[in-house]
């Protein structure tokens, strides 16, 4: 028997504020391999580490040369506002002269599916303006 597919758990994580369960998906799938036991658990108020996150923004600061670009801080946040405020701070950091721009990824991954089943989007391109502020242009789709 499963367990959180028929009793409720209380997910460790999250010190017990929420419920684990047995995503069904997960559990066909692993049922279908003879691998019932090993199907995917997920909890229904924490958002995890970003290796467990199913949805989350990246972002990340690219350096122009000459030479073309160079990878810069980036970050993860499960929240958009948030990734957006990092991406903010980081191309603030960066030394006036240096020539950068930002980006920020919407990352969905498939419950129960695993690491290999994520779709990357990006969603926002970021650069600075001649009066130092960052401006936030939205990719359509």
């Amino acid at each position: 028997m499963l367990t959180g597919m028929t009793t409720p758990v209380r997910c460790t994580e999250c010190e017990g504020r929420g419920w684990k369960i047995v995503t069904r998906r997960g559990h066909m799938t692993a049922s279908g391999l003879g691998l019932a036991a090993s199907a995917q658990e997920d909890c229904l108020f924490c958002t995890g580490s970003p290796e467990t996150q199913r949805e989350g923004f990246s972002w990340t600061v690219r350096v122009l040369t000459e030479n073309g670009e160079v990878a810069g801080p980036s970050g993860w946040s499960g929240f958009q506002a948030t990734a957006m405020d990092e991406l903010r701070t980081a191309m603030r950091a960066m030394p006036r002269e240096t020539s950068i721009r930002g980006s920020i990824r919407h990352t969905c991954y498939d419950f129960g599916a695993g690491e290999n089943a994520q779709a990357h989007r990006e969603t926002f391109r970021a650069y600075v303006d001649p009066a130092g502020s960052v401006r936030f242009e939205r990719v359509e789709k």
